[in-house]
């Protein structure tokens, strides 16, 4: 009797032993493969957020453009303005309109450009030829002395302006103009070489020596 029950025990421990050791072996082979699926796991995600496009910053540089303001704004004069803006812009920034501003002359929503010349006419004051840049509408019957090109006074930029003249013919007006002092009257703009009569047709109207 006391034998099978000595044999019944070992028995027993035996398969406790067996239970405890497959535990045993379970647990570490559950660890070990979620060791696995975290290694492989990681390296991925860390490689998609590699890949992925980062953002990136985009710096917009602001263009500097400078202005000139004349004719009836309270503050004329030169100012500085930057790419986008409007001739609206500019004239608040010249302490806006006087009181006598003739609005009508003037296209408040457009662009404004390096060098530009802005000119807020006057009241009842006829529509001025301005520069290149300028944001007057022209008029029929601006030929004032007002409206036209000085040939006494127009720098190589404004003699520009002028039909027919090019660089080469602005530097050759400003030197006869050295060379012999001012224009006496108009027809004096025939003595520049490549200035013959047809030219002077179209050019006549546009300047003045006054």
């Amino acid at each position: 009797m006391m034998k099978d029950w000595m044999t019944e025990h070992k028995l027993y421990v035996i398969i406790t032993a067996i239970i405890i050791i497959t535990a045993i072996f379970y647990f570490f082979e559950e660890n070990k493969s979620s060791e696995t699926n975290i290694e492989n796991i990681v390296p991925q995600e860390v490689q998609e957020e590699k890949d992925s496009p980062q953002p990136q910053e985009h710096i917009q540089e602001t263009v500097s453009i400078i202005v000139d303001v004349k004719g009836q704004v309270k503050l004329p004069g030169v100012y500085s303005s930057s790419q986008g803006e409007r001739v609206i812009d500019v004239i608040n920034r010249a302490g806006g309109l006087t009181e006598i501003a003739d609005e009508s002359q003037v296209n408040f929503a457009q662009h404004v450009e390096d060098a530009m010349v802005i000119y807020i006419p006057a009241k009842g004051e006829e529509g001025i030829s301005m520069p290149a840049g300028t944001s007057v509408s022209e008029t029929a019957g601006g030929s004032s002395n007002q409206a036209k090109i000085n040939l006494n006074k127009a720098d190589e930029n404004e003699l520009q302006n002028l039909p027919g003249i090019g660089p080469s013919k602005a530097a050759a007006i400003l030197e006869y103009r050295e060379t012999n002092g001012q224009f006496k009257n108009v027809e004096d703009l025939k003595n520049i070489s490549g200035i013959g009569d047809k030219t002077f047709d179209k050019l006549k109207d546009l300047i003045t020596v006054q």
